[in-house]
């Protein structure tokens, strides 16, 4: 299992549209995923889950990744959260 940690710098926090695109990267995928906000997790392959968490702006979070392809999915996150400008590189 691998994790990373994230600081959400778009005002809106992690809202309807990014998190559709996270969600469908995240799915394209064998691994299990987790994204992480305070004490709550969800399974990042579920919009509902990820919009439950609510995660605003200024907020930290992590996403673990657990399977095969775990190192390429974290990366190909973490790419989609730079370019959504939802993170910082």
């Amino acid at each position: 299992m691998i994790e990373k940690n994230f600081n959400v710098i778009d005002e809106a926090g992690i809202h309807a549209r990014p998190a559709s695109v996270l969600v469908t990267v995240a799915s394209g995928y064998e691994s299990e995923i987790k994204i992480i906000y305070k004490e709550k997790t969800a399974n990042l392959k579920s919009i509902l889950g990820v919009m439950a968490l609510g995660i605003p702006f200024g907020e930290e979070f992590n996403i673990n990744a657990e399977g095969s392809d775990e190192e390429e999915v974290l990366k190909k996150l973490e790419e989609t959260l730079i370019t959504a400008g939802l993170v910082n590189a």
